[in-house]
Formats: structure tokens, C-alpha cells, sequence
């Protein structure tokens, strides 16, 4: 048996960076609800915030389907 270490290597180097681009993603998502209810308790709407960590949350779920995606077909 012949194992392509390059290919290999690629694999994991491809899939250390969506891991992290995706865990990244997710924790801004998560620090921008933060911010978004310090915000509402300090007196402003924080609408920005909460946009943006929509934003990021639909990014995770659209990079996770097309992931489904590329098993799948």
C-alpha cells in the first residue's frame, strides 16, 4: 500500500483552516450577541451588533450545507 502524503498533507491543511475560519466565525457570531445586550442594557438598540452576529451565524450555517453538499454529491 502507497500512501499520497501530499495529498495528505493537503487534506489536513485544508481542513485545519476551515475548522478554525468556521470556530472563529461562530465565536463572532456569539461576541457580537454579547455586545448586542450590553448594548440594549446601557440604553442603545445595538442593532449593528445584532446584524453582524446574524450575519455570522448564517455564514457558518452556508459554509456547514455546503459542506453537506460536497459529501452528498
Amino acid at each position: 500500500m502507497k500512501i499520497d502524503w501530499t495529498a495528505l498533507g493537503s487534506v489536513f491543511g485544508v481542513s485545519l483552516v476551515a475548522t478554525v475560519a468556521l470556530v472563529g466565525l461562530f465565536t463572532l457570531g456569539v461576541v457580537g450577541l454579547t455586545k448586542q445586550e450590553s448594548a440594549a442594557r446601557a440604553g442603545g438598540s445595538g442593532a449593528l451588533a445584532r446584524t453582524g452576529a446574524y450575519a455570522c451565524f448564517a455564514l457558518c450555517a452556508a459554509a456547514v450545507s455546503y459542506g453537506i453538499y460536497l459529501i452528498i454529491v
